[in-house]
């Protein structure tokens, strides 16, 4: 059974930095993938970044590219998301995901198999 644990999420102003993590067990594999959804209010929930657990490849999505860094620690089967320069529509409910077999993992969330609870980040203007 798979299961996804986020935590980081807060409040914070324009322009500071926020760092999540995913904690995950019962996924394991070098062909695996996991990465980030976001969902603001009233919005559906978009991709964010996506990383390739074996060799590390990544995905992101253009509005956040240059500012958020998705990484991985394979030994504590933790992904992160480091978020620099964030903007108030950055607002909105984190979620972390696992599994996906869509060569463009960031397009559908229906194509992911796993979620976590989802963190929420505020960002202020």
């Amino acid at each position: 059974q798979v299961e996804l644990v986020e935590s980081g999420g807060g409040s914070v102003q324009a322009g500071g930095s926020l760092k999540l993590s995913c904690a995950a067990s019962g996924y394991t594999g070098s062909s695996n993938i996991m990465g980030w959804f976001r969902q603001a209010p009233g919005k559906q929930r978009e991709g964010v970044a996506a990383i390739y657990l074996g060799g590390g490849a990544t995905h992101y999505a253009d509005s956040v590219k240059g500012r958020f860094t998705i990484s991985q620690d394979n030994a504590e089967n933790t992904i992160y998301l480091q978020m620099n320069s964030l903007k108030p529509e950055d607002t909105g409910i984190y979620y972390c995901t696992a599994h996906t077999i869509d060569p463009d993992p960031l397009r559908y969330s229906s194509t992911w198999g796993f979620w976590g609870q989802g963190t929420q980040v505020t960002v202020s203007s």
